[in-house]
């Protein structure tokens, strides 16, 4: 089989592991950086071109598409479908899953346990969206990005208000979000391939610090979910139609509820937290789903 996977650097931890993990089942794996490619969009013979050479051959596509690319990464992951190449992760999954607004009201539409979210546009309804999720301490968050990027925790309406107003004054869109006391600054990352948790580990977010990303100082260690977690993670993860997916969950007063649906999540901290061969289960996936032309049926948006 050969496989495209698209990556901006192939000398990232998840990358390499996903080559190697191919290479050692007999697969041939070829890094591809997304903003390198380029299209030809025509009826009936779709194209895409890398560095001077059409693009062509591949049995599936791997996409690893950075949060700040996700508009021309997601374009090239369509041209890959048009081309009737199996995508592990599709490029409408990929989108829904970054756009944290979509992505909550799907949730909230399928009752998957969720903080409670307020979103806004005009000024004069800054103080009362702050008490539609319980007044602060509050989160509020850009409806793009990750990895704990545009989050502010607001311990006062005060603060709040001037956060919110500072992002509005970027003309930015953004949710304010109950903040979960209980969950005492960790979550948990279980790592969903096909339609089960395949790992899972604690991120503890470092003192003075309320995000547990283990990339801003946050410790992981093993953890045992419950079934409820569980089915919580994987019912996120079919929402979203993402067949390999990082479900960020919080343990609150009413059961687990979750953060943040991740379409592309790192391998480094859960593979070797969980001790679990992730990059090899990747592709075990692909070996089980990928045929000439295989397409997923459509899901709802």
């Amino acid at each position: 089989m050969k496989i495209a996977i698209l990556s901006r650097n192939r000398r990232l931890y998840s990358t390499r592991r996903l080559v190697e993990a191919a290479t050692a089942r007999g697969h041939e794996a070829k890094v591809i950086d997304v903003l390198r490619c380029y299209m030809n969009i025509a009826p009936h013979h779709p194209e895409i071109h890398y560095r001077g050479k059409k693009l062509e051959g591949f049995d599936a596509v791997i996409p690893r598409i950075g949060a700040s690319v996700t508009f021309y990464g997601t374009a090239v992951v369509r041209q890959f479908e048009m081309m009737g190449v199996y995508t592990l992760n599709e490029s409408v999954a990929i989108t829904r899953s970054r756009d944290k607004l979509r992505a909550h009201q799907l949730l909230a539409r399928e009752g998957i346990g969720m903080p409670v979210t307020g979103f806004a546009h005009a000024p004069d309804d800054t103080a009362d969206l702050i008490n539609l999720v319980g007044g602060a301490p509050c989160v509020v968050k850009l409806t793009q990005g990750t990895q704990g990027r545009g989050v502010v925790m607001c311990e006062t309406d005060k603060a709040a208000e001037s956060v919110i107003d500072a992002f509005r004054g970027l003309d930015a869109y953004f949710l304010v979000q109950e903040f979960v006391e209980e969950a005492r600054g960790a979550d948990i990352r279980c790592l969903v391939i096909g339609d089960r948790v395949v790992a899972s580990m604690m991120r503890q977010a470092r003192i003075g610090e309320f995000r547990s990303n283990l990339h801003r100082g946050g410790a992981a260690s093993k953890v045992r979910i419950t079934p409820q977690e569980r089915s919580t993670a994987t019912r996120a993860a079919r929402l979203m139609g993402l067949s390999v997916a990082g479900v960020d969950i919080l343990r609150s007063k009413n059961g687990p509820v979750v953060m943040e649906v991740n379409s592309s999540p790192g391998l480094a901290g859960i593979e070797s937290t969980a001790g679990v061969d992730i990059a090899g289960r990747i592709i075990e996936l692909l070996e089980k789903n990928t045929r000439p032309g295989r397409r997923r049926p459509r899901r709802r948006a």
